[in-house]
């Protein structure tokens, strides 16, 4: 039996000269950059320098807009001394970013161990037609950012033997679902851990500018946006797997090897788990909502209002309770999860996971900090708004080009967190002072920072796909895998550019309450 596939020699057997150089020139560049926390360390450095000389000169900035006249402060001076040593611990511990994803790793982490996502996954694409399977597998890609970067491990290979025991090519199914799940990464449905680190990032950037507390940027502030996304790069993905991936594949024997049915399909005890734990979630969700959406019940907002409420701002601590439950009542249904150590367990591994993360935002709080309490991320801002401004991009021309600006900088920075942190306390408040709501400028991001991060070699699971690849094609190399990667990245960012520009032009909620403007 034969799985659909392109005729000849396939791209698997042509040396892909010219992008091996583009892809070595990359790599090159991103093995020259020091590890994240030595990249903070050194910003760090130069921020305390370049505040401390230009207080020494005496530099001011107005907003636009007021008469508060700020003046530089510099770290390198007594004052500023003062100011560390007295701050140190407050500026990490208060740092958004840290208990919201700490949180949510800790639940979702339950949630994965008990086996729970992979067991949803499986159940999804399992019993999918032959024909929509492709479509299938990138709406569920699209959504796997709940896992983390399990994701990228757990489902391509899924996919792979998915689309062989449908008789489809296995290297379809496995590129394609490792495509949709990386560059459609900040997409989704659901809410996971990345929603919270990106909102805890954006939040603290929007304190560079002064009298900005009334802003405020909650983990749903994208939803409406990323949950549209994901449905449009569902589809997309699933056509270019099945119009333009699969067919230039070289032909694949599938032979007597195919997996049987019981490779994919679940067990008695997991189907009884999946329905037990979604019962759960269902009885936990009815509870939120009887504490939501009744006149005078304890969540609703100011004046009984639906929106903005304590519900949307706490909805943290809500998601942790959904994904903890959830994963929980699998994990003791299927055995799994054996009593309350088990949990424990579950969720310290996640922390643990989480280690080197905890660090490199120890030192990325103090650069915020410093960058605030200096006011050099206001003269930054002012000045970036002004140069905007003065090249006439001040509108959504202005977004294309910081998502350009961002799918650049990521082949090298492959790291999310690492990188918006870096540049997000400068972009969001020039974006504020050109009139954008933070969460506008928080979704541009996630365009730049998904679209390229599947093609860059300095991802780490690229070269594991590239073992998985060659299971099906010993001869396929990096640039057979990234010219097959390729296919994805323009038309991803052009629709995903064009859904953005439709929120934008229309004036569409990005998020509940969150509109694309500043009120």
């Amino acid at each position: 039996m034969s799985a659909s596939g392109g005729q000849g020699a396939g791209p698997g057997k042509d040396k892909p000269r010219g992008v091996d150089r583009v892809l070595s020139w990359i790599e090159r560049a991103g093995n020259a950059l020091p590890h994240p926390v030595v990249l903070f360390t050194a910003l760090f450095a130069v921020v305390a320098v370049l505040s401390t000389a230009l207080a020494l000169a005496d530099v001011s900035v107005t907003v636009p807009g007021t008469d508060d006249t700020k003046h530089i402060t510099g770290l390198l001076t007594g004052e500023g001394v003062r100011w560390l040593v007295e701050n140190l611990v407050t500026n990490f511990a208060a740092f958004p970013p840290i208990a919201a994803v700490l949180l949510m790793i800790m639940a979702v982490g339950v949630a994965e161990k008990a086996g729970l996502l992979e067991t949803a996954m499986r159940a999804t694409l399992a019993r999918a037609p032959r024909a929509f399977l492709p479509y299938l597998v990138a709406l569920v890609a699209c959504q796997a950012h709940m896992m983390s970067d399990v994701a990228a491990i757990v489902l391509p290979p899924l996919a792979a033997v998915v689309f062989k025991s449908a008789g489809r090519h296995p290297a379809a199914g496995l590129i394609g679902g490792f495509a949709c799940v990386t560059a459609g990464y900040a997409a989704g449905f659901t809410i996971g851990s990345l929603d919270a680190l990106y909102t805890g990032i954006t939040q603290q950037a929007v304190g560079v500018l002064p009298d900005s507390h009334h802003v405020d940027v909650n983990i749903l502030a994208n939803y409406f946006f990323t949950a549209t996304s994901s449905l449009v790069l569902g589809l997309l993905g699933g056509f270019l797997i099945s119009r333009v991936l699969e067919p230039r594949l070289p032909a694949y024997e599938l032979g007597d090897d195919a997996p049987e049915d019981d490779d994919i399909r679940l067990t008695p005890a997991q189907r009884r788990g999946l329905l037990l734990s979604a019962l759960a979630v269902v009885a936990y969700a009815a509870v939120v909502l009887a504490l939501w959406l009744p006149s005078g019940a304890p969540l609703r907002g100011e004046g009984g209002a639906l929106v903005p409420s304590p519900l949307l701002s706490g909805i943290v601590p809500v998601l942790f309770g959904a994904f903890l439950l959830a994963g929980t009542v699998y994990g003791f249904t299927v055995k799994t999860l054996t009593g309350s150590e088990g949990v424990i367990t579950a969720m310290t591994d996640s922390v643990k996971n989480m280690a080197g993360y905890v660090v490199m935002m120890f030192v990325a709080a103090q650069v915020i900090a410093v960058f605030n309490w200096s006011n050099l991320g206001v003269l930054l801002a002012v000045k970036a708004a002004a140069l905007l401004e003065s090249i006439g991009l001040t509108g959504f021309g202005a977004l294309v080009a910081f998502v350009l600006l961002v799918s650049c900088l990521n082949l090298v920075v492959i790291s999310g967190s690492a990188l918006w942190s870096l540049i997000g306390p400068v972009f969001v408040p020039a974006f504020m002072l050109l009139g954008m709501n933070p969460a506008l400028s928080q979704a541009a991001f996630r365009i730049g920072d998904s679209a390229t991060a599947v093609i860059t070699p300095m991802n780490p699971y690229v070269f594991l796909l590239l073992a998985l690849l060659q299971r099906y094609e010993p001869e396929a190399r990096l640039g057979t895998l990234i010219s097959r990667l390729a296919i994805f990245v323009l038309p991803f960012m052009v629709a995903w550019l064009a859904i953005l520009a439709i929120f934008y032009g229309f004036d569409l909620p990005l998020g509940p309450g969150v509109g694309v403007g500043l009120k």
